[in-house]
């Protein structure tokens, strides 16, 4: 009697394996190696973005790690025709010519790219890179880089006024909402929902060029902020490449939040191909509810020792 709710689990688990293995596993590169500081500690971060993408049973990811912009890159090859998807968990100020050169190729023959965090912020001098991520911020952008990225009024605004390009206030929670709800990486998710403390980077500047905002923060005076809704998630086109770029995910306990790991492993399937075909997970957070993963929280020494605190749930945002 009871062998076939037995049978009906393991039915159940071997599925989704059956059915990944008629389709042979999307290959990433996710590259790291270098960050402007200790505050983006790209060694944490990126053993966490693989286990996102992995357990997907989507993608099979290769790490490599770039020498620093002012390393030996005369033995860096990372053969890049090897794959259907870059994840950049890499923010330099520079790389060789060459190297751009095979980067620029990659994405405009059509591979896909993500751009994580702190990733917006490298390469300031490099055109080609900044037409990829549309926006970026700090290493010295002011108005040169391009306009002043918000919506407003439901509307997209490119702010041309003078100014810096990168500021974020605490770390708070805040509330994500979609500005383009039929797009494959965002459909079927809550219209409004809650981000775990992290980062709202705002005033980022740069082209903006075949760039579609999917979905914006409030950057809230009371902390540090714009007062503009600033672009949280967009895709953008370059040559035949597509890109999707997430200013989120500072660290491991932001990487947590399932809405954040939601977000990188739809856009990384449809990055590589085009279409999203995973479900919305039934612990996705709500418009007054974060909802964070504790495996994730747990590959951070920090909040192993008590150290890493993480925000209550359910969370009260300030009222605009």
């Amino acid at each position: 009697m009871k062998t076939l709710p037995l049978l009906a689990t393991l039915a159940a688990t071997l599925l989704p394996i059956a059915a990944t293995a008629q389709h042979p596993p999307i290959r990433v590169l996710l590259l790291d190696g270098e960050s402007a500081g200790a505050y983006h500690n790209w060694k944490l971060t990126t053993p966490v973005l693989r286990e996102i993408l992995e357990e997907t049973g989507l993608f099979e990811v290769t790490i490599l790690t770039a020498p620093t912009h002012d390393g030996d890159f005369s033995q860096f090859d990372p053969q890049l025709g090897k794959f259907q998807a870059i994840v950049m968990n890499y923010d330099g100020p520079d790389w060789p010519e060459n190297l751009r050169a095979q980067f620029e190729q990659f994405v405009g023959n059509g591979g896909g790219l993500v751009i994580v965090h702190a990733a917006d912020n490298g390469f300031p001098n490099w055109p080609a890179y900044n037409l990829m991520t549309g926006v970026g911020g700090w290493r010295n952008r002011t108005e040169q880089a391009g306009p002043h990225w918000y919506f407003d009024q439901d509307k997209l605004i490119g702010d041309p006024a003078p100014g810096h390009a990168g500021n974020h206030g605490n770390r708070l929670p805040f509330q994500i909402t979609a500005r383009a709800p039929d797009h494959p990486i965002l459909r079927g998710l809550p219209h409004i929902w809650v981000h775990t403390a992290d980062e709202l980077y705002d005033s980022l500047r740069g082209p903006g060029k075949n760039m579609t905002v999917l979905a914006t923060a409030h950057s809230d005076p009371a902390n540090k902020g714009t007062g503009h809704d600033e672009p949280m998630a967009m895709v953008l086109q370059f040559g035949k490449g597509r890109i999707f770029h997430t200013p989120m995910g500072h660290d491991v306990a932001a990487l947590s939040c399932v809405g954040l790991v939601t977000l990188l492993q739809r856009g990384t399937e449809w990055v590589a191909t085009g279409k999203v075909t995973q479900k919305v997970p039934a612990n996705f957070p709500t418009a007054d509810t974060i909802s964070t993963r504790a495996d994730i929280l747990s590959m951070d020494p920090d909040f192993l020792k008590g150290a890493a605190p993480i925000a209550p749930h359910p969370v009260a945002i300030r009222a605009r």
